[in-house]
């Protein structure tokens, strides 16, 4: 699968390993999102998003790299700590590097100027993070597939722990389509809300829990791009009216997870 790319669209989808369950309570569906939140939030902005009993579809964007900021190296390669503007960090996801976000004023790009005091306490980088380091400057670049490793990592130790089984819970690797039009875009949010009915999860998308529908139409998620979304529809009325509407799945077959 290739990376990730800065600035681009995403179709984003996996199931669990054998088709088994990734979640079964609503406890289980509420840590992935925080935990989505935590990790994947810094790095991409999210326009919808639906989680089922054994697989889940997203569509994103990968921010660019000045919207991410640069990341500086800590100490060992052993775990990764990722430091927020809010000042959460990310502890709870094992990795090959350890990292602390540094963010960057309108005045300051993604070269930021170390002083030499920083630069001589710095520890080596681990070489799976793209780095430019000069004699007086640093710069890392978040890698955003390592991201969400962090999060299926995170889950699946929360899962198997809780029920206490062993072994890979995701597929690997995760599937990732870029999605290149705005026709495309739109079929692609419909496609996500209406999957629990595909699926037989539930009979109406807009009683489904699980999924970004509702609060692209409560506008109430900060964490949402629900007002890109209802732009790409005219306004939510359209939006709904699509949303009832049989979609020709004709561009979307090729990635349906049947």
């Amino acid at each position: 699968m290739p990376p990730l790319e800065n600035d681009k669209y995403y179709h984003i989808y996996n199931r669990g390993n054998n088709r088994e369950d990734l979640f079964r309570f609503a406890d289980d569906y509420n840590y992935f999102l925080r935990l989505y939140e935590k990790y994947l939030n810094p790095v991409a902005d999210t326009y919808a998003w639906v989680l089922m009993k054994n697989h889940f579809h997203l569509l994103i964007r990968i921010k660019a790299e000045e919207e991410i900021g640069v990341y500086l190296p800590l100490s060992t390669v052993d775990s990764v700590k990722f430091q927020t503007t809010g000042g959460n960090n990310l502890t709870e996801s094992e990795g090959p590097v350890r990292v602390i976000r540094k963010d960057l004023s309108e005045s300051e790009g993604p070269d930021r100027v170390i002083n030499n005091n920083t630069i001589n306490s710095l520890r080596p980088v681990s070489p799976a993070i793209n780095s430019d380091r000069s004699e007086d400057s640093v710069r890392l670049k978040p890698d955003p597939t390592r991201h969400f490793a962090h999060l299926f990592n995170a889950y699946a130790r929360y899962y198997n722990l809780k029920y206490k089984r062993t072994g890979t819970l995701f597929e690997r690797p995760f599937k990732r389509i870029e999605v290149t039009s705005e026709d495309y875009l739109k079929r692609l949010v419909v496609y996500i809300h209406t999957n629990p009915v595909h699926h037989g999860f539930t009979e109406n998308h807009y009683d489904y829990l699980w999924s970004s529908y509702q609060s692209i139409l409560s506008s109430k998620s900060a964490k949402l791009q629900y007002q890109v979304v209802i732009d790409w529809f005219d306004d939510i009325e359209n939006l709904k009216a699509m949303h009832q509407m049989k979609i020709d799945n004709e561009l979307l077959t090729e990635i349906l997870l049947e």
